[in-house]
């Protein structure tokens, strides 16, 4: 599935990722293959990106997520 971190300097990840948890406003929640169409707020934490190249992290202080067809919109 496709992601996309972006903030208002720069684009902190575009690529394909094989899952994302994300620091929702209700809790972590993760996202995989074939995941339902979602819109939520996220809180400050972490967003941590599964991929063929590894784990990575990302902090955030909150932001807004967007699934839709296994691509991953994340406005932070």
């Amino acid at each position: 599935m496709h992601l996309d971190i972006i903030t208002a300097d720069k684009n902190l990840f575009n690529g394909e990722a094989t899952a994302v948890t994300l620091p929702g406003s209700k809790g972590k929640f993760q996202i995989l293959e074939g995941h339902a169409a979602i819109i939520s707020s996220l809180e400050k934490g972490n967003i941590v990106v599964e991929s063929a190249a590894g784990k990575q992290e990302f902090p955030i202080h909150g932001g807004l997520v967007e699934v839709l067809n296994n691509r991953i919109i994340v406005l932070a």
